[in-house]
């Protein structure tokens, strides 16, 4: 049940136990304060709407930011150096088995097609810095002067093999490099292409925070979401994004690999 009023919105419901709440999105007066206290005398839990819309949902709401709240996507310094060395040490012992799997993609890839092996293009990493992104090839090449596609309008030029690497994300693996040479990391916002990441700079509010942290090879957004079809999509997508920057930490890195490798393994996840 939703009450509103010129003071305050409330929304009556239940939280994650199944227990009576009340979820508050603004307090302007009095008014607004004397049904806080009916509600704490009633114990009933009270929360403010946009932290139960951040904990139920694992995403926050770019039309409720402000200039104020977004000063707390500023990722611990600590955790973040850590994460560093997490990536590095992955990389390194994954080796043996990356090295031989990309060879034989690299193999199949040029049976299937003619063109490269790598896919190479520019990519917009940690605060808006423009970097080389390695992927291998899943689609015909590309024809010049074709302007920046979302990911879900390729697929009338993917190869065989191409849809293959894609379900499995497979066409990834040569981003381990990216990993290396310190422009990537194995979890973060998936990078942007540079003219979608100009474009959505101008038209997104906040779409700049999510630049706070590298971009990963997987992320929240992606196993939350997947790909964005258009430039709506790509705001419901941000939210997933900020959500991430804002909450960084070894779980919430940890929960993005399981979900990651179950797509792996499986194929199935989001698209």
């Amino acid at each position: 049940m939703l009450l509103e009023s010129k003071d305050f919105r409330v929304a009556w419901g239940r939280d994650c136990s199944d227990q009576p709440a009340a979820y508050f999105s603004e307090f302007k007066s009095f008014t607004s304060e004397g049904t806080l206290r009916s509600c704490a005398e009633l114990g009933i839990p009270i929360y403010h709407l946009w932290v139960a819309y951040e904990a139920f949902l694992g995403r926050i709401p770019v039309q409720w930011l402000s200039k104020r709240v977004a000063l707390l996507f500023e990722p611990p310094a600590f955790y973040m150096g850590i994460k560093r060395i997490l990536d590095i040490f992955f990389v390194l012992v994954s080796a043996p088995l990356v090295l031989p799997l990309g060879l034989l993609v690299a193999l199949l890839i040029k049976l299937d097609s003619p063109g490269p092996v790598l896919f190479v293009q520019t990519r917009v990493g940690k605060d808006g810095r423009p970097f080389l992104i390695y992927k291998f090839r899943t689609m015909l090449v590309d024809v010049k002067g074709e302007a920046a596609k979302f990911a879900t309008e390729e697929g009338d030029r993917m190869t065989r093999i191409g849809r293959i690497l894609r379900k499995f994300r497979i066409d990834e693996v040569p981003q381990f490099w990216n990993v290396l040479k310190g422009e990537m990391s194995l979890i973060g916002p998936r990078p942007e292409l540079v003219p979608f990441a100009q474009r959505f700079n101008k038209t997104i509010p906040y779409y700049f925070y999510r630049h706070r942290v590298r971009p990963g090879i997987t992320g929240w957004a992606q196993v939350m979401q997947g790909y964005a079809a258009s430039e709506e999509e790509t705001r419901a997508k941000l939210e997933f994004d900020l959500f991430y920057v804002k909450n960084i930490s070894f779980s919430l890195d940890y929960l993005i690999f399981l979900k990651t490798i179950k797509t792996v393994l499986t194929g199935f996840g989001a698209k």
